[in-house]
C-alpha cells in the first residue's frame, strides 16, 4: 500500500488507477510511455461522471459537479478536497463541456492526458467529427487563458499541486495518527478493521499481549483468559473441565491462509462509484473504508470472507465452511493477498504469515497466483511474462518457506491459473459501466483505451488480438502444469500438496443453472476480476472437492458445536 495518502487525494474525484491499481507491480520494467497514463484514466472517468451527471439530472456542469462531491463522505477529507479540486479545474471543464467537448478532449486539454511523439493517441470515446488536431487546437483556444493550465501534470503526482499540499499533509498525518498501520509485512493482530486489520486476520482479542491470537493451541486450556481468541475460554462449573478441553481437544482444530494477488483479497469497486444513473448519498459510504483496504474487501472474498455475501447467495466462504465445521476454528483465518502479487514478489508478502510451527495449531494454504505472471499492460506483454523456469524455482522458494513455518500437519492447496479468454469472450462487445448511458463504450473500447496508455490490467487477455489472447492462456497452462507436477511430485515433511484447476467454466455452468448469464461474474468497472459471485461459487466448489476427495485437509466435524453456541453465543464476532 505504497503512498496511499497520495491515492486517497485522488479518490474525491475518482482520480484514482481504478483498472489497474491491481495491476502487477513490476517495478524494474519501466514503461515507454510517462507516468501519467493512470491520471489521464482518472480524469476521463471523471469528466465523464460529471457530463452524465449533468444529462441524468438535467442540471448544469456546475451543478453535477457540486452534486459529485455533495455524495463524497467528509471523513479522510475527501469531501473538501473535492471541492477544492472542483474549485481549481471547475471553470474549464464547464467551459469545454459547454462547447460540446468530449472528456478525452477534456482531459487532453488539460493536459492530465498526453499524446507522446510517436505514441498512438489513446481516447475512449468516438473520435470527434472534425480532425483531432483541430479539435485540440480549439479546446485550446477555450482555455487559453486560463490560470489552470499551470497545474499541468506530467505524472499522476496530485500532491505536487500546491493548491492541494496542505490536505496532503493533512491527510497523511491523520493516517499516521488515527489507526495504527499495518502493512501486509506486519505480523499483527489488530483490534480495527483495515489498514490490514481484522478485514484481513482474524480479530486480536488482547491487544497488550502477543501471545493472545488466532490460530494457536491454548494456554493451560484457557482457563482464565482466551489465548487464541476463539471465543472459548473459562471453566464449566458443573465439572470443573475447562470449557476450551472439552469442547475443543482433539476436535483438529485448523486455520485458513491465502496467499494470493488482487483476486483473492477481493478487488472491487462499486459500479455505482462511476454510473451516473446509480449516484446517490448512500453511493460512497463505504469509499473511506474501501480505500484503506486498498480497494480490496477480503471480508467478502471466496477464502476468508467472514460477512454474509452482499449478492444474497448462500453459499459460504472457505474460512466460514470451516467455522461451521468447527467452531474452535472461530477467527483463524489470514489474507494475505496483495494488489500486484505473482510468484516472482512473494517474499515479502509471505513474511507477514503468522503461525508458529511449535505452538500453532495446522493451516491450510491456498497458493492462487492466478494472474500477475502472465498479466502485465505492456503493448507486448509475452516477453515480460513469468517463464516456467522462473515460475517454478519461486514456487519451490515459497513451499520451503511454508514447510519451515507451518505446524506439522499443515496442507497447501495449489491454484493454478485461468484461462482468462473468458473475459473478451463475454464483456467485449458489451457496455461498460461508463457507456450504459448513452451505449457509446463497450468493453472492447474500454480495453483498447487502457492498453494505449499502457495501464491495463492484463493486455494478453483484455485484447481485440485473437493470437495474443491464445498465447497468454497458453502461457498460463504452461504454469497450471508445472503447479501440478510440484502437487504430485514432491514431498515435505510439515505439509502435503494439493491442486485444483481454477474452473471458470465450472462456475460459469453452475451459476447459468441458476439463470445467471456469464458476463455477471465479472467485475464490472474494471472488467477483470472475478467478482464476489465467481469467489463465492468457486470456494463452494473447492469445499465439495475438499469434503468428498480430501476430508483429511478439513479435520473432524465438532459434535460440541451446538454447546459452543449455548454457551459463548456468536464467540465475540468477527
Amino acid at each position: 500500500m505504497q503512498a496511499l495518502w497520495k491515492v486517497l487525494l485522488v479518490a474525491p474525484l475518482l482520480l484514482l488507477p481504478f483498472p489497474t491499481v491491481a495491476s502487477p507491480a513490476r517495478d524494474d520494467q519501466p514503461s515507454t510511455r510517462p507516468s501519467n497514463g493512470h491520471a489521464c484514466v482518472g480524469c476521463v472517468v471523471v469528466v465523464s461522471v460529471i457530463e452524465q451527471l449533468a444529462q441524468v439530472h438535467n442540471s448544469t456542469v456546475r451543478a453535477s459537479m457540486e452534486r459529485l462531491c455533495s455524495y463524497l463522505p467528509e471523513k479522510l477529507f475527501l469531501k473538501s478536497t473535492c471541492y477544492s479540486v472542483v474549485r481549481v479545474f471547475g471553470p474549464d471543464i464547464i467551459k469545454l463541456l459547454s462547447a460540446d467537448m468530449n472528456a478525452d478532449v477534456v482531459c487532453h486539454t488539460l493536459q492530465f492526458c498526453q499524446q507522446d511523439p510517436g505514441q498512438a493517441f489513446c481516447h475512449l470515446y468516438p473520435l470527434p467529427k472534425e480532425t483531432w488536431k483541430s479539435t485540440l487546437e480549439k479546446a485550446r483556444q477555450i482555455v487559453k487563458k486560463s490560470p489552470t493550465l499551470k497545474y499541468s501534470r506530467s505524472g499522476s503526482d496530485i500532491c505536487s499541486l500546491p493548491f492541494l499540499a496542505k490536505i496532503c499533509e493533512k491527510i497523511k498525518s491523520t493516517l499516521k495518527n488515527s489507526v495504527p498501520f499495518r502493512d501486509v509485512d506486519s505480523d499483527k493482530y489488530s483490534v480495527s478493521p483495515t489498514l490490514r486489520g481484522y478485514h484481513w486476520r482474524g480479530r486480536d482479542c488482547n491487544d497488550s499481549n502477543k501471545m493472545a491470537y488466532p490460530g494457536r493451541r491454548p494456554d493451560n486450556w484457557d482457563v482464565h483468559q482466551d489465548s487464541n481468541c476463539n471465543g472459548i475460554w473459562g471453566v464449566d462449573p458443573k465439572d470443573g473441565i475447562p470449557y476450551e478441553k472439552k469442547f475443543c481437544e482433539g476436535s483438529e482444530p485448523r486455520g485458513i491462509i491465502l496467499l494470493g494477488d488482487s483476486a483473492g483479497a477481493h478487488f472491487h469497486i462499486p459500479p455505482e462509484w462511476i454510473t451516473a444513473s446509480q449516484m446517490s448519498l448512500k453511493s460512497f459510504i463505504d469509499l473511506p473504508s474501501a480505500l484503506t483496504d486498498e480497494l480490496n474487501w477480503p471480508q467478502l472474498s471466496g477464502a476468508t470472507g467472514f460477512l454474509n455475501s452482499t449478492s444474497g447467495l448462500k453459499e459460504n466462504s472457505i474460512y466460514l465452511h470451516l467455522r461451521n465445521r468447527n467452531r474452535c476454528n472461530h477467527r483463524d483465518y489470514q489474507n494475505l493477498a496483495k494488489n500486484g502479487a505473482s510468484s516472482q514478489n512473494l517474499e515479502r508478502i509471505i513474511e507477514s504469515l503468522s503461525r508458529n510451527p511449535r505452538s500453532d495449531h495446522p493451516a491450510i494454504v491456498i497458493y492462487a497466483m492466478i494472474g500477475n505472471d502472465v498479466c502485465n499492460g505492456k503493448i507486448d506483454p509475452v516477453p515480460k511474462m513469468t517463464t516456467p523456469e522462473q515460475f517454478y524455482s519461486k514456487v519451490m522458494e515459497t513451499l520451503k518457506y511454508l514447510n519451515s513455518h507451518l505446524p506439522n500437519g499443515s496442507h497447501v492447496i495449489l491454484y493454478g491459473l485461468p484461462d482468462g479468454t473468458f473475459l473478451w469472450d463475454h464483456l467485449h462487445n458489451r457496455y461498460h459501466p461508463l457507456g450504459q448511458l448513452n451505449e457509446d463504450v463497450t468493453y472492447e473500447r474500454f480495453y483498447t483505451f487502457l492498453g494505449c496508455l499502457q495501464v491495463s490490467s492484463c493486455h494478453g487477455w483484455m485484447s481485440s488480438n485473437k493470437t495474443l489472447r491464445a498465447l497468454t492462456s497458453e502461457r498460463a497452462e504452461q504454469l497450471s502444469n508445472i503447479l501440478k507436477k510440484i502437487a504430485i511430485s514432491k514431498k515435505f515433511t510439515n505439509l502435503d500438496l494439493l491442486y485444483v484447476d481454477f474452473d471458470l467454466q465450472a462456475v460459469m455452468k453452475k451459476w447459468q443453472k441458476r439463470g445467471g448469464q456469464p458476463w455477471q461474474l465479472i467485475e464490472p468497472v474494471d472488467g477483470f476480476h472475478p467478482n464476489e459471485v465467481a469467489l463465492l461459487l468457486m470456494a463452494d466448489g473447492l469445499w465439495d472437492k475438499m469434503q468428498l476427495q480430501w476430508p483429511q485437509v478439513l479435520g473432524k466435524e465438532n459434535p460440541f458445536n451446538p454447546q459452543i453456541e449455548q454457551v459463548f453465543g456468536d464467540q465475540g464476532g468477527h
